[in-house]
């Protein structure tokens, strides 16, 4: 394992055509006219919304799902799909939450009242969770590629889902590779107080302390902060053997910076949010010898991934963590209206069940 990597139509027919003269003249013999050309089915536009911070700290998060589903629009685009007897064209509207839980349910609400079909999205469980509501309201389908926190689909609402593993099961191999395979029995975990950092450390703990480790400290910080001395200085007088973070890279990267600066000698082991390929970056090279986790498949190990991995990142650089969960969230919309032959929420929608 490494730094940046997990444990884990009608048609019309043809005819023939007689034309007759009039007055004295001679009928002219019948003549075979050119065959009609089918009309093109008619074509009708069906919106599908992505949300993400593409703006703030995680921009490169945000902009990285958004490729993933841009990538999966214009491949269904191109497959001329015909829906009901209509070629469908999708149609990416991409809103930013600034990963902001009162910015994500505005967006939501702008995306129902534009009329989309379907939404990938949003990217963290703190957006997500409370525009899962108006979603469920609305009747539409969502997608998330990324949010983990397990509230999201235990809610009771039949529009809710999502392409990966939740924090109960990534939570449970933090803290168990924690103490298994890093041989940890004194564990800090710090977490930044969102719904996906906190319910990740949460699960981690329970599953250190069911392994046996002993957490001898709890901090907190926020999904804004870049300077974490004054914590990491209070756990490293407590000696751990590991710190675990749940948050996102931004935080991450310095974070680890930071350790070694302070010569702090614990394993640093974090989630999938700080699993990107910005996080070696933001880290300054402190990333080296560290641990994440991936929450779903890793792109290496996916069917048909060399092929998605080329094309995506000739067209819009490296794959930060999620592209490929976005891409199939896209896609995994498409195929079930292609299933029930029909863009209407309503109808598609149980074939996601």
């Amino acid at each position: 394992m490494n730094f940046n990597r997990s444990l884990g139509v009608s048609l019309v027919a043809a005819a023939l055509v007689t034309a007759y003269g009039c007055g004295k003249e001679e009928p002219k013999k019948a003549e075979m006219a050119t065959p009609a050309a089918a009309p093109a089915a008619p074509e009708v536009v069906v919106k599908i919304g992505h949300v993400g911070p593409t703006t703030g700290p995680q921009a490169h998060l945000g902009k990285d799902n958004e490729n993933g589903a841009r990538m999966a629009i214009d491949d269904a685009n191109a497959k001329n799909i015909v829906i009901d007897g209509k070629k469908v064209k999708f149609e990416l509207i991409a809103e930013d939450d600034q990963a902001d839980p009162k910015q994500g349910t505005t967006v939501a609400q702008k995306l129902i009242d534009a009329k989309v079909a379907g939404v990938v999205g949003h990217l963290n469980s703190g957006t997500t969770i409370p525009a899962s509501k108006l979603y469920s309201d609305a009747g539409i389908p969502q997608i998330s590629p990324s949010a983990t926190n397990p509230k999201y689909t235990l809610q009771g609402f039949k529009t809710a889902f999502r392409v990966m593993a939740n924090d109960v099961q990534q939570g449970s191999v933090i803290g168990k590779e924690a103490v298994t395979t890093l041989g940890a029995k004194k564990i800090a975990i710090i977490d930044d107080k969102t719904a996906y950092g906190a319910g990740l450390a949460d699960e981690t703990e329970k599953a250190a302390k069911a392994a046996g480790a002993t957490i001898i400290a709890r901090e907190y910080t926020n999904d804004k902060a870049t300077d974490f001395k004054a914590i990491l200085t209070k756990i490293k007088a407590k000696n751990p053997d590991v710190i675990m973070y749940g948050g996102m890279d931004a935080q991450g990267g310095p974070m680890v910076k930071q350790m070694k600066e302070l010569g702090i000698k614990a394993k640093y082991i974090a989630g999938d949010g700080v699993c990107s390929a910005e996080w070696p970056k933001l880290a300054g090279g402190a990333a080296e010898g560290q641990y994440c986790t991936q929450a779903g498949v890793p792109p290496e190990k996916m069917a048909n991934a060399k092929d998605f991995v080329t094309r995506f990142t000739s067209k819009y650089g490296p794959i930060q963590v999620y592209a490929p969960y976005s891409y199939d969230a896209a896609m995994t919309l498409v195929a079930a209206m292609q299933k029930a032959n029909s863009t209407d929420p309503a109808k598609y929608l149980p074939e996601l069940a």
